[in-house]
Formats: structure tokens, sequence, C-alpha cells
């Protein structure tokens, strides 16, 4: 969702009036655009003075304009997603809240209009986006110190350029900042369609990297258990099984062995490639798919005991001279 265009077109309501945000939160993150002027300008923001329900405690008001000091920097938004950290930030349970009352907002893109005397990093007519959550981005103006603001291209499309801080920075970050991931790794991630997974596919890409990207598609999924090690039972919700379609199903082979002919075991459906030249479970060796890891004998030193060998309970050590371990 997208509030810019929303809040240019809209119209405050008259019971709302107009209020100016105190002179000494300048320099606040989410109120550094406001202060006392002598002919203020009039800007509109989606502002809360408390915590709770965004729909019950944000309201678009009017607000007064700061004048451009020497290092400020006077920027018109052009676009300002909704973005789930931004309804935590407002109901009070995100780990980083602006002093009350505020402007919504971590995310955004503006277009610098002017600047004060003393900026040297941004000219009129750049593009910027926040450098740091809390700054306050649903609105249609503001001043911001020049350190609070980022530079970006501005031949980018629009809604990357307003969503670029948050979703693609996590992607990147996670993807270069916990593991040395060389070209042709692989990564595997979850909730691929998301904002941060669909940034991670592109950046790994780019890195030279390979994605694994695991979806979920909530109706008439089947769940097939083949076995129980943590010995818990399996707990499904009863409105997932009837209005969702969800199945849940059970595997034992040995079972199936029993119901099937040995020539049954190994007959994938077609292909030479996928095994169909492997009836009566003789696979081709040549077929890749049938080949196993690399084994190596190793001789372990005599009489190394691998079992419980508690006299007072009755059992007697077990033995192993030599073992396989797979050296893949």
């Amino acid at each position: 969702m997208w509030v810019c265009g929303a809040l240019c077109r809209a119209r405050a309501p008259a019971q709302l009036g107009q209020r100016r945000l105190p002179e000494s939160r300048r320099r606040r993150p989410a109120s550094a655009s406001f202060s006392a002027s002598a002919e203020p300008s009039r800007v509109r923001a989606l502002v809360y003075g408390h915590h709770g329900d965004p729909a019950k405690v944000v309201e678009l008001k009017n607000l007064e304009l700061a004048a451009v000091g020497g290092s400020d920097v006077h920027v018109k938004m052009l676009a300002a997603p909704i973005n789930p950290s931004d309804i935590n930030m407002i109901q009070g349970n995100y780990g980083l809240l602006p002093q009350l009352p505020a402007v919504g907002g971590n995310e955004g893109v503006g277009q610098v209009v002017a600047v004060g005397s003393s900026v040297t990093g941004v000219k009129p007519g750049d593009w910027v986006i926040p450098a740091n959550p809390g700054l306050g981005t649903w609105r249609t103006e503001a001043v911001f110190g020049e350190e609070e603001l980022i530079t970006v291209p501005s031949d980018i499309p629009l809604q990357c350029a307003a969503t670029l801080g948050v979703n693609p920075c996590t992607a990147y970050r996670m993807l270069v900042d916990f593991e040395r991931l060389q070209p042709g790794d692989s990564v595997i991630q979850n909730a691929s369609n998301s904002g941060v997974g669909q940034a991670v596919i592109q950046i790994a890409a780019a890195l030279g990297l390979r994605t694994i990207n695991v979806l979920r598609d909530r109706p008439g999924g089947t769940m097939v258990t083949y076995g129980g090690m943590a010995k818990q039972p399996v707990i499904a919700s009863a409105s997932q099984l009837i209005f969702k379609d969800l199945k849940l199903r059970g595997f034992w082979l040995s079972q199936w062995k029993k119901d099937h002919s040995p020539g049954q075991l190994l007959l994938p459906s077609r292909g030479a490639d996928s095994g169909e030249d492997c009836r009566g479970g003789q696979p081709r060796k040549e077929n890749k798919l049938w080949l196993q890891p690399d084994w190596a004998q190793i001789l372990l030193p005599p009489l190394l005991a691998i079992g419980s060998a508690e006299p007072a309970m009755g059992h007697q050590a077990s033995y192993l001279t030599s073992a396989l371990v797979s050296v893949s």
C-alpha cells in the first residue's frame, strides 16, 4: 500500500485543525521537519499522538514546514509505502519507537527541493531515502538534516526507490554477513515470494549464487509423514483440514513392499534419465540418479566399545574393528 498519493490528493478534515509540533523536537527523527516560522508553509501528514490501533490513533493533520537551516534539506515526498514495521511502530511493539507525537512511515523516496548553505552531499532535484528508521515519511513535504538522508538514482522505478531501504538491504546483508558464500554456492530460503525473498533471488543471481526457493501454497496441501524420531504426536488444526483441504498421510516402506511387487520398487514413471531402465531394482551404474557416495573402510582400534556395557544392567558390550564412513 502507498500513502503519498493519497496525502497529496486528500483534504484534511476540518475537525482535525492545524497543529504545530514542539520547537524543542526540531531534530527528533519523527518531527525533524517542523518548527515555528514567520510565514509557515502547510504540509499534510499522518500523525499519531499515542500508541494503539493505527485505524484509531493515526490522524491526517495540517502541519507547519520548518525553515531550512544551514545543514537542512527540504524534501518533497514522492512515494511512501506501508510496511509491517510501520504498523508495529504505531502499535508500540517495535524495537525502535520515536518520541510522540510522531509522523508515521519508515520508508519512502523524496525529491530535494532546496538545501541549506552548508549542505554538500545533495542538491535540488536529487532523489533521497531515509538513512535510518523513524524518520516519518507519511507526509507531503519535510525538512530533514542532511545526515538523515541517502541519495539514490532517479532513473529507477519510483516504487523500487521507495522500498529500497529495508527489504533489499535486509536481503543483501543476510547474504554477505553470515557466511562467506562463493559463486556457485546455493542458498535455501522459505517465504521466497516476500519482498525480502524476491530481493534475495535477484541479489544472489548478481553475486553468482544459486537459490532454492520454497513457497507455501496454503490450500490443498498434503503432508506425508514417514518417520517419527521425536516420538511426538502430529498436531493439526481442524479448521485447516476442513477449510483449506489439507491432507495428512503416512508412509511405511515395509507395508508398501507387502502391497506391491518387487519390480515396482525402483520404477520411475518415464525417461531413461529418470531411471526407467531400473526395472526389477537393477539400476544402471551410469545413471547419475543412482550413484551412491564414495565409501572407504577405516580400521579402528580393537576392542572399541560402541554399546552400553554397564554390568548392572546385564548388557554386554559390542566391539567394532572396522567401519564404513562416507568420504563424499
